[in-house]
């Protein structure tokens, strides 16, 4: 469990330092398969005042968070992304309450930036894509 999820985004590029670089390529040749999808999605949960913070989990196995948006396999994809946002991440105490404002700080720009949950064997932590150019 992450308590302080701090810890993760501290690095410049505001990415968990414990992901290598099989693993970032793994994601990110996933993630160009449902960039777009994904994308929409954290449009509509901001405009809809459901979070200005929208958070998608990307697991290969079922995690008990979220709501399905994008089964694996449904757009060639392997993982399976979930929607979420912060609040359902401080409610499961993934990120520690002395936490929230700095993880707020480094989130980025969600028009230009997919904030990722990834939870793959022993690793758990936040990933920042850039969305692909229109």
């Amino acid at each position: 469990m992450i308590n302080h999820s701090n810890e993760n985004t501290l690095l410049d590029d505001a990415n968990s330092y414990d992901v290598n670089k099989e693993l970032m390529g793994k994601i990110s040749s996933d993630f160009v398969k449902v960039a777009d999808q994904l994308k929409e999605a954290s449009y509509q949960i901001r405009k809809r005042g459901f979070s200005d913070y929208p958070v998608f989990v990307a697991s290969r196995r079922d995690v008990p968070m979220g709501q399905l948006l994008i089964a694996a396999d449904e757009l060639g994809n392997h993982w399976n992304y979930k929607a979420s946002f912060v609040d359902e991440f401080t409610q499961r105490e993934l990120i520690g309450p002395e936490s929230l404002d700095l993880w707020k700080e480094n989130y980025k720009t969600p028009d230009e930036y997919c904030c990722l949950f990834i939870v793959h064997g022993d690793f758990a932590g936040f990933v920042y894509i850039p969305f692909p150019e229109d």
